[in-house]
């Protein structure tokens, strides 16, 4: 049976799963899908079997095309059941672009793990919540993500800090040796390997500043604020470690499942003391 229960759904749902459909053609409704797709592959094989000699290796190819097709299906639907709950009651599914709909499917139906199928949600339910959040670009980087990069990934984003500034999210990696970074498995290996497939900037020997800041402003490391008082009333700048995320880094890493890491707080607040207001 379909893994999407149809009844008492709420607006924001009903509306995305018929942009779902009207996109994709895919139809979430009450079905048997392997009984009934085997039942056609019978069906179609019997009257093929009026017409030509059909062979084995024909019917092992159907067979296998049924189940193939059956389980792109159930991960569709496990995918698009997972981000149903994350979806707001003011998302706007309805304004989602047709073209961005049949790209996500045609790259989320082969992705069956489960802890990949939920980031494949939460980049389904944002795009609803909020259209063009996630380009097509990061959705077809996020098919050629293996797990293991995507769970360092998720461990990188534990050093992350939100800003009311253009840049958003800060990764404040300022020593690759630093044993606070080592024990969560972040050093230059995994630094250079996650700069290679494109998540984040990675400049070992300059590092990065952030430049135009103003005299005083507050950083936020997963909800415990941070204040700092520069020195100039504008024009400041702020050293902030040696790594930067890149667009795809930044769409993706609220949506990553990423911890914060004890004592990184303090470290921050030690590493800027002289920011900080007298």
């Amino acid at each position: 049976m379909s893994l999407i229960d149809l009844s008492n759904l709420s607006k924001s749902v009903d509306t995305l799963i018929k942009k779902i459909s009207n996109a994709t053609g895919i139809l979430f409704e009450p079905r048997q899908i392997r009984r009934i797709a085997k039942a056609k592959a019978d069906a179609a094989l019997t009257e093929a079997e009026s017409e030509i000699q059909i062979t084995d290796l024909h019917r092992r190819a159907v067979r296998r095309w049924i189940e193939e097709e059956a389980q792109y299906q159930n991960n569709i639907e496990q995918i698009t059941s997972k981000a149903i709950p994350q979806l707001n009651e003011d998302g706007n599914p309805d304004s989602m672009e047709d073209d961005w709909i049949t790209n996500f499917f045609d790259k989320a139906r082969i992705v069956s793990d489960d802890e990949m199928q939920m980031l494949w949600a939460c980049v389904l339910a944002g795009e609803a919540n909020r259209p063009g959040t996630y380009s097509k670009r990061t959705v077809n980087f996020l098919s050629d993500l293996d797990k293991s990069d995507a769970k360092l990934f998720s461990k990188l984003c534990g050093f992350a800090w939100y800003s009311g500034f253009a840049w958003n999210i800060g990764l404040f990696i300022f020593d690759e040796k630093g044993e606070i970074y080592n024990r969560e498995g972040v050093d230059f290996r995994t630094l250079t390997d996650l700069d290679s497939i494109g998540l984040i900037q990675f400049n070992p020997l300059a590092g990065f500043t952030h430049l135009q800041l103003p005299k005083r402003f507050t950083l936020s490391y997963y909800g415990r604020p941070l204040v700092l008082e520069m020195s100039k009333e504008t024009d400041n700048e702020l050293d902030t470690g040696k790594v930067l995320l890149t667009k795809i880094g930044r769409e993706l890493a609220p949506i990553c499942g990423s911890k914060s890491v004890d004592g990184f707080w303090e470290y921050v607040k030690d590493r800027w003391k002289q920011y900080l207001p007298k």
